[in-house]
């Protein structure tokens, strides 16, 4: 099949009449129709934050990435554009993959990985390299005539010769830099930086970081970004070995909180933590606004796991609340960013109440944030169940011996089951949670924001009951819900 933009946008246009609305989410970024991955390309740009993403429109399955893309006035509510770029080229006909934005003298510039198949066995055969588009209005990119900008023949020795791929472009005085995920073929994840003074000619630096072998085989989408007077490096290491309960999914996110040198190339960093400790959370990528934030947006979901929507809905994956990414100390925090409390309907209360066993709240709903603080007191445990009917819930749980919070999705419906556990200490003998349900997502939001949980679940549109439940004696501080228009 010969893929162009033009023939992606019209079949879009033909078909997405055909899409399901159970499980669709409400106040989440999806795709018009077909299969979605990576946020790519997140920039704040002539006053307006656009989103690009991985992206696949003929159906709901990973296919020849394209690039979608949207735009938005607030982070909440998003405008479809045209696809932006198709696998039409030769250095890219196995994909456009993923990669950034950047404002260059008042254009649009983007920077993506094009992906070649070079023999039969599309698992092995395959070569990587950076590629280039340009646009003047910030809706229709041409590629560079150029490309690629950065070869297969600028990977240095002893890194990966396939895996080369998802550069994240930024600006550090007159120069520009680009980080690249890769491998050394040997089990070990590592971080490529590149240096420019035009955005189309590189020269090779260092590498910045690399796995000692607890932290995956292989690095994904880095990002590179200052935070105050520290340097931040986000990436999605693939495949590491479970360190307690942290890193239980079959790829994960990690960050590292330090200084990049970029004369020698080396980001120097003592410890890593990881992103986001839930289910469903990959590949986050960030951007800068006119306020000076720094926002996060990831696909909110994970690779091979079960997705409902893929058998005849038509689509599959969405995109996170956009977080706030904020510092504390050598630790970062994630705040939903304010933009969502314009959206807050019908609010339900209750206060200074104390619960032995369960209680069943005087409201429901499927898309809504709710706001607890709990008084841990006597009890051994305690938390609240979401999306309720009958044997269906979603149970997220406070267990004071293990000092221990767990979001268990074993009875949410027809997706994916399991739990997923972290350690958090009380602060005053109180749990504090802001919680994010959009019908089929849930987004946990542990104390200040130092800890997040994220995940999917596909419960049946009946299952709409809140309920609070304690093992023993606890005192509901606070509650507050809002439904979200």
């Amino acid at each position: 099949m010969t893929y162009t933009v033009e023939k992606a946008n019209r079949f879009i246009r033909e078909n997405k009449h055909q899409l399901r609305s159970d499980f669709r989410l409400h106040y989440h970024f999806m795709s018009e129709y077909g299969w979605m991955n990576d946020p790519n390309g997140f920039i704040h740009y002539n006053g307006t934050y656009h989103l690009f993403y991985q992206y696949h429109p003929y159906e709901a399955k990973w296919g020849p990435m394209h690039w979608g893309h949207a735009v938005s006035g607030d982070l909440i509510r998003w405008e479809h554009l045209p696809v932006a770029l198709a696998p039409d080229e030769a250095y890219d006909q196995g994909g456009c993959f993923s990669g950034s934005a950047i404002e260059h003298e008042g254009r649009l510039y983007l920077m993506y990985t094009g992906h070649v198949e070079t023999g039969p066995d599309k698992d092995r055969d395959y070569r990587q390299e950076q590629a280039i588009a340009v646009s003047e209005d910030g809706v229709t990119f041409v590629k560079w005539k150029d490309n690629p900008v950065i070869a297969a023949g600028a990977i240095p020795l002893g890194v990966s010769r396939q895996d080369f791929r998802d550069p994240k472009v930024f600006k550090r005085g007159d120069a520009y830099y680009a980080v690249l995920g890769s491998n050394d073929g040997a089990g070990h994840g590592l971080i490529l930086l590149y240096r420019s003074a035009d955005l189309v000619h590189w020269e090779y630096v260092n590498v910045i970081a690399k796995s000692d072998g607890t932290l995956g085989d292989n690095w994904e989408c880095p990002d590179v970004f200052a935070l105050g007077s520290k340097d931040v490096l986000m990436m999605s290491p693939q495949r590491v070995p479970a360190q307690g309960d942290d890193y239980c999914n079959l790829h994960s996110t990690t960050y590292m909180v330090g200084h990049l040198d970029t004369d020698d190339g080396r980001f120097h960093y003592d410890a890593y933590y990881p992103i986001d400790y839930g289910f469903d959370f990959y590949a986050p990528q960030t951007t800068i606004d006119a306020q000076g934030r720094r926002v996060m947006i990831a696909w909110m979901d994970m690779w091979e796991s079960l997705m409902p929507t893929q058998q005849g809905h038509h689509w599959a994956g969405a995109m996170t609340v956009p977080r706030e990414v904020l510092t504390d100390g050598d630790r970062l925090v994630f705040k939903p960013v304010d933009e969502i409390e314009a959206y807050r309907q019908a609010p339900y209360e209750l206060s200074d109440v104390i619960l032995k066993g369960e209680r069943v709240l005087e409201t429901q709903g499927d898309r809504y944030e709710l706001k607890v603080v709990i008084e841990a007191k006597g009890a051994s445990a305690f938390g609240i169940k979401l999306r309720t009917s009958g044997r269906e819930e979603t149970v997220l749980s406070y267990h004071a011996e293990e000092r221990q919070f767990r979001f268990n999705r074993d009875r949410s419906g027809i997706g994916p089951k399991g739990e997923r556990k972290t350690s958090i200490e009380l602060e005053d003998g109180k749990l504090s949670l802001r919680i994010f349900v959009d019908v089929s997502s849930v987004e946990v939001f542990l104390g200040k924001g130092h800890k997040v949980m994220t995940g999917r679940i596909y419960p049946n549109e009946q299952a709409r009951g809140i309920a609070l439940f304690s093992e023993g004696e606890c005192r509901v501080v606070s509650l507050t819900k809002w439904d979200i228009g």
